[in-house]
C-alpha cells in the first residue's frame, strides 16, 4: 500500500523528522483559508500516487493569492484529489535518501545521493556511482556508525552530517515500525545552517502487514478507477491498461508469458486479472470486472493443478450464462480435470483451445488483428 505524501509526512512528524508547515484541502473553496494559515510564497502539491508530479505540472510554486487560486483550481480539476498546501523552504542543496529491501540479500538497503530532486532516476541510470549504498542487517538494525558512513561518503560534514545522521536513524525506525517496503525523502532539503527539512516523502507499506496498522486503509483514492478498487476489496489482483484484450490468467508467471505473447504477436492488453490461487472460485465476479473495463475480447488462460481446471471452467460457464457477454471469449484451460473443463466450455458455445500461443493469436485476430 502506498501512502500519499501528506500521510508520509505525518509519520515523519510523529518521529521528529522536520517537514514544512502544511495543510491538506479537498476543494478550491478551502484554498484562501489554507494560504492564510501557511502564508506566501507556498507550494501546491497534488496528492496522487504517481512519480514525476513536478514534470506533469502537478506541483506548483506560487507567489501570489491570484496565482495560487488559478493553479490550485487547475490541479484539482486535473486530479480530482486532495491538494497539499505547503510552506516554501529556502534551501542550499537537495539530497535524496531512502530505505528499501535488497532483493538479493534480504537486508535493508539505505541509498543516498546529493543530487536529489526530480531527476534522481536519471542519475541512477547514468551516474550510479553518485548513489551511496549501505546494507543493514535487520536483526541488528541501522547502527549510528553506518549512518555516519553514509553522510561522510556523501561529503557532508559538521551540522549537515549530524542532522543527516539523525534523520536517517529515525527513517529506519519508521521503516521497521510500519513494515515498510520503501521509505523515501526526495528531496531532503539542506538549509543554509546545515539543518534539513523533508520536502517530499514516499512510504510504501507491505500489504501483508496492514492488519497490524489499522490506521491505514485502502480507499478509492488509491486507485485509478472503480474496477481496480472493487478488485482490491475482493482481494483480486487487477491492473488496467489501454489496449484491446482483457486477460483472465491464473498465476503471475503464466500472466507474464501471456502478456509478452500478446505484444510479441502485435496485440495490446486492455487489463489483467489474476484468476488463479484463491480467486479461481470467483469466475463470475472476475468476468464482470473484465466486462466493466470494456475490452474488445477476453482471453482466459489457466493451468490448473491445485486450482482445478474443471472448477474454473464451471465458474466461467456460470458467468457466461449470467452476464451474457457480447464480446468474444477465447479460452485455453489446461490442468487437472481439463477434459471435463472443455466439455463445460463447449456447452455455452465456447471453443476451448489447447495451445496458449494459438489462443493469443486467435484473440488478436478477433479484435482486428495486430496493431500497426
Amino acid at each position: 500500500m502506498k501512502l500519499f505524501e501528506y500521510q508520509a509526512k505525518e509519520l515523519f512528524k510523529e518521529i521528529g523528522i522536520p517537514v514544512p508547515a502544511s495543510t491538506i484541502i479537498s476543494g478550491v473553496q478551502e484554498l484562501d483559508k489554507a494560504i492564510a494559515e501557511i502564508g506566501l510564497p507556498c507550494v501546491l502539491k497534488a496528492q496522487v500516487l504517481q512519480g514525476g508530479r513536478g514534470k506533469a505540472g502537478l506541483v506548483r510554486f506560487v507567489r501570489t493569492q491570484e496565482e495560487a487560486l488559478a493553479e490550485g483550481q487547475r490541479i484539482l480539476e486535473v486530479t480530482g484529489k486532495k491538494l497539499l498546501v505547503e510552506a516554501a523552504v529556502p534551501f542550499e542543496r537537495e539530497m535524496y535518501i531512502s530505505i528499501t529491501v535488497d532483493p538479493f540479500s534480504g537486508s535493508a538497503l539505505v541509498m543516498a545521493c546529493l543530487e536529489g530532486g526530480v531527476d534522481i532516476e536519471q542519475i541512477a541510470r547514468t551516474m550510479p556511482e553518485k548513489i551511496i549504498r549501505e546494507k543493514v542487517d535487520t536483526s541488528l538494525g541501522l547502527m549510528p556508525f553506518q549512518a555516519d558512513n553514509v553522510m561522510y561518503a556523501l561529503g557532508l560534514s559538521g551540522t549537515a552530517a549530524k542532522e543527516g545522521n539523525k534523520i536517517l536513524l529515525k527513517l529506519y525506525k519508521l521503516f521497521i515500525k510500519y513494515d515498510a517496503e520503501l521509505v523515501e525523502i526526495n528531496p531532503l532539503m539542506i538549509l543554509k545552517d546545515g539543518t534539513m527539512v523533508a520536502a517530499d516523502g514516499k512510504f510504501n507499506l507491505d500489504d501483508n502487514a496492514l492488519f497490524k496498522h489499522p490506521q491505514f486503509t485502502l480507499t478509492r483514492e488509491h486507485y485509478k478507477n472503480d474496477v481496480e478498487f472493487e478488485a482490491a476489496q475482493d482481494g483480486i489482483p487487477y491492473i488496467q491498461f489501454e489496449g484491446d484484450i482483457g486477460m483472465m490468467v491464473a498465476g503471475a508467471g503464466l500472466a507474464n508469458v501471456v502478456f509478452d505473447l500478446v505484444h510479441y504477436y502485435g496485440g495490446t492488453v486492455a487489463n489483467y486479472l489474476e484468476f488463479g490461487g484463491p480467486n479461481y472460485h470467483k469466475a463470475q465476479k472476475c468476468m464482470k470486472m473484465m466486462l466493466d473495463a470494456k475490452p474488445k475480447a477476453i482471453l482466459i488462460a489457466t493451468f490448473g493443478t491445485i486450482a482445478r481446471a474443471d472448477v474454473m471452467a464451471q465458474g466461467i460457464v456460470d458467468a457466461v450464462k449470467e452476464l451474457k457477454p457480447e464480446i468474444p471469449i477465447v479460452a485455453v484451460i489446461r490442468g487437472t480435470g481439463e477434459e471435463l473443463a472443455q466439455e463445460l466450455l463447449r456447452s455455452v458455445g465456447l471453443n476451448p483451445l489447447n495451445d496458449t500461443e494459438e489462443a493469443v493469436k486467435k484473440a488478436i485476430e478477433l479484435v482486428g488483428g495486430a496493431s500497426k
